[in-house]
Formats: C-alpha cells, sequence, structure tokens
C-alpha cells in the first residue's frame, strides 16, 4: 500500500498482495492523472469518474530478502529471511 503506478492500456503492474483470487477483475479508482493523446486530467486530488480496471493474472512470492543481525564479540547473531506477496495484475482498461 501507499505506492503509486504507471500504467497503459495492456501492460502487466506486479503489486503488493491482493486479497483477489487469479482471473478476478480488479478497479483501481485512486486515479491522480489520466492522459489520453492530446488531453491531460490532473486531479485535485483524484481525477473525477476515471478508474483503471484489471484482471489479476497470479499471486506469487518475491525473492528471499535476507535480514542478518550481529553484535560482535557478544556471541549474538539472528539471520531471518522474508518473501514479500505480490500479485500481477493486466491492465485491461483505462
Amino acid at each position: 500500500g501507499g505506492k503509486q503506478y504507471k500504467v497503459e492500456q495492456g501492460h502487466n503492474i506486479k503489486i503488493e498482495k491482493l486479497e483477489a483470487k487469479q482471473g478476478d477483475e480488479v478497479v483501481f479508482d485512486n486515479v491522480l492523472l489520466l492522459h489520453k493523446e492530446n488531453d491531460l486530467k490532473i486531479g485535485a486530488p483524484l481525477v473525477a469518474d476515471a478508474k483503471v480496471i484489471g484482471k489479476v493474472l497470479q499471486q506469487f512470492k518475491g525473492e528471499k530478502q535476507i535480514i542478518f543481525k550481529y553484535k560482535p564479540k557478544k556471541r549474538y547473531k539472528k539471520k531471518n529471511g522474508h518473501r514479500q506477496n505480490y500479485t500481477l495484475v493486466k491492465i485491461s482498461q483505462i
């Protein structure tokens, strides 16, 4: 959450996990800027009546991030890993 994405129709975007199943349609209605050919609309803060429709292609996990904590001379070390969940969405309509 809390991220902004530049999208185009027909493109795929990787976003943080959405609670949607594969094949579901998702609607993003918080559009900040809309640009079509020679028409540019800037929201204040959002563009009215603008939405982006996409289809969930898959749910997957990203690469493993290693977290290693170490304190010298104290025999303390701790190693953890984390894999972020992502959703791949194909933008079908703007």
